[in-house]
């Protein structure tokens, strides 16, 4: 089985009409299946009210689908942020008669400089998406690791403890022993299901249940990271060069509470400046792979909210 997450953007009647509508908190899942392959369609359905409501969305996906229905600093938000994170593979779907040279200067140098323009032909998107999910033909590596942030957690009766999320990187298999970050807690991987179907692995792209033993649902918060790879680590600083959107025209300066952003985690930081570098001091472990890229935002930045990013 392989599965494709995609972050559908700038629109909230778009993923429903591809889609099976399923789970719904600051993000909206609906769902694609055929055969052994899937498709995790993702709607940020908090934004522009909470600005991690399309980070986290973005942040699970491979894939992009932007539709376009006017152009404003929402939109200009969101390719700051899908160029930011890196979806290097979409589509876009304009609306309300704008044409693609009006959309070119603002996608220029960015992420979304090569996707497709597309019309919105929903019988025809779930086919072509299924079939990128088909070619995918994501298989486990022997002898590799892998790791899974935590989207949302709950106890099931009969089962225990169960965590949602999607695999970040590469694989794990049931009854692999994994660590719990940032608890440093030893864990059992009971089971496995993908879109409810019982599986024996778990691979990078695949939205997956993992049901627990050996940690209770209330210990856990979204934005820990089960993990069977040992260079996965934490820190509460980073220093180091930050690189700016070129919209961010304001220079980040001493004192300033911004927020650090990396797989499902948002910590609030305070900023340091030292000439052309910058001492990030977050209130929390931050949870990584060492060459990681984290989004840096500022929630107070009015229209533009992503300030940079950096590499971890």
């Amino acid at each position: 089985m392989s599965n494709l997450n995609v972050a559908v953007l700038g629109a909230k009647d778009v993923a429903g009409e591809i889609g099976k509508k399923g789970t719904v908190t600051d993000i909206t899942f609906f769902e694609l299946k055929k055969g052994n392959d899937s498709v995790t369609l993702l709607e940020p359905s908090k934004y522009p009210e909470k600005m991690s409501s399309i980070f986290y969305t973005v942040e699970m996906a491979e894939f992009a689908i932007l539709v376009v229905d006017k152009i404003d600093s929402f939109l200009g938000e969101t390719i700051v942020i899908a160029d930011c994170v890196g979806i290097s593979r979409g589509w876009i779907v304009l609306r309300n008669y704008i044409q693609p040279e009006q959309l070119k200067p603002l996608i220029a140098g960015t992420c979304m400089e090569n996707y497709e323009f597309k019309e919105l032909e929903p019988i025809t998107m779930r086919d072509e998406l299924l079939k990128i999910a088909a070619d995918q033909n994501r298989k486990p590596g022997e002898g590799t690791s892998g790791s899974c942030p935590v989207d949302s957690h709950f106890n099931v009766k009969g089962v225990g403890t169960v965590v949602l999320g999607s695999v970040a990187e590469g694989h794990f298999r049931k009854h692999d022993k994994m660590t719990v970050l940032p608890l440093k807690r030893e864990i059992v991987l009971k089971s496995i299901q993908k879109h409810d179907v019982d599986a024996e692995d778990a691979v990078k792209g695949d939205h997956v249940g993992l049901a627990l033993r050996g940690i209770e649902s209330d210990e856990l918060d979204r934005g820990f990271v089960i993990t069977t790879d040992r260079e996965v680590t934490m820190t509460r600083s980073f220093t180091g060069k930050v690189e700016m959107v070129k919209y961010w025209k304001s220079p980040l300066k001493d004192g300033m509470v911004m927020h650090l952003g990396h797989w499902m985690q948002m910590v609030p930081c305070s900023v340091s400046v030292s000439g052309e570098e910058v001492t990030l001091n977050l209130e929390s472990d931050l949870i990584y792979k060492p060459g990681d890229r984290a989004v840096l935002m500022y929630l107070e930045g009015g229209k533009l909210r992503v300030a940079g990013s950096v590499t971890l």
